[in-house]
């Protein structure tokens, strides 16, 4: 198989597991909390990774000695406990639609990673993508809002779960330029030793709400009706879905991953109109706004770096006269 055609493939392969997601938790949270569901769900995930890791780069992997693994905490509690928690909570506020909302939220990310990178690291985007930011979340606020803004700014429920996505992507955008920090890491390495330190943070919320009596200890029934929910969460989207974006990425380079984000918010659509969860006109023009604004900020990063890359030639060949 071409190399490239396998980066692609692996790309998809993880978005799509991604767009599925959120219509299977929309099942699953209505049988238990999401945050019992998420301390399970990374529970096994980070069992998965933590014996890949074993097995790909021995125990000397495991060691943190000498490490910033304060800040790898950090960047795991983010990455873990606060989208797991922020994201699924939000979605089950949203009700039976939340699926669709959630999935628009994650389709922004990059948009997000630009006013991120901005606030840490003094990278200011440049003007036309700015604009590119503000049509993206035009078309979120369709999603979320159906058209009537007013509707949804008087409703409490609403606004608070919508806050909760925005929060938990946010997370996840931090959670993933974390990775730049550990450059000697391998991207295994950084998922896994990430995942364990961010479950200690899971793992202590979740018996505090739990010792407080805000949620209840699930029984055996009701974690055995969620067993085939969790499986897909920890093994599809979870393990296989973040070594194939991973792979992908490494081939085909980010600036072109990212646009496979576009492919997330169309599979929830999908699988949620399969499951009678059908997305209203409305909807579909801000899911097609959103997706345009991200193509196009692609296209113009990519020219961009094209004249950068000219300009720097040509510097070079003047340099040498």
């Amino acid at each position: 198989m071409n190399i490239y055609l396998k980066g692609l493939l692996c790309c998809l392969l993880a978005t799509v597991s991604w767009g599925a997601m959120f219509p299977v938790m929309t099942s699953a949270l209505t049988r238990i909390d999401p945050f019992n569901f998420t301390t399970l769900r990374y529970g096994i995930a980070g069992i998965a990774f933590a014996l890949l890791l074993l097995f790909r780069e021995g125990l000397p992997a495991f060691r943190l000695q000498g490490e910033r693994w304060g800040l790898a905490w950090v960047f795991g509690t983010l990455g873990f406990a606060g989208f797991g928690f922020l994201v699924f909570l939000g979605q089950h506020l949203a009700g039976p639609g939340g699926a669709l909302t959630a999935s628009i939220m994650m389709a922004t990310m990059p948009m997000l990673g630009l006013l991120t990178i901005w606030a840490l690291k003094k990278v200011r985007p440049r003007a036309s993508t700015f604009g590119f930011i503000l049509l993206s979340f035009s078309g979120v606020v369709l999603v979320i809002t159906n058209g009537n803004i007013a509707a949804v700014l008087h409703s409490p429920v609403s606004l608070t779960a919508n806050l909760l996505l925005i929060a938990g992507a946010l997370c996840w955008v931090l959670y993933t330029i974390g990775g730049s920090y550990f450059p000697d890491w391998s991207p295994l390495r950084y998922t896994t030793l990430t995942t364990l330190l961010g479950m200690i943070s899971v793992a202590a919320t979740d018996l505090l709400l739990l010792a407080t009596g805000i949620i209840a200890v699930p029984n055996i029934a009701t974690i055995t009706s969620v067993i085939p929910h969790l499986l897909y969460m920890a093994l599809v989207a979870g393990l296989m879905a973040v070594l194939c974006w991973n792979i992908g990425n490494r081939i085909v380079t980010p600036t072109n991953g990212v646009l496979f984000m576009d492919v997330v918010p169309v599979t929830a659509f999908i699988v949620s109109a399969l499951n009678g969860v059908v997305p209203t006109q409305v909807q579909i023009a801000g899911a097609a706004i959103t997706a345009t604004a991200l193509v196009l900020n692609n296209l113009s990063q990519r020219k961009l770096t094209r004249q950068a890359i000219q300009a720097a030639v040509l510097k070079t060949a003047i340099a040498r006269k």
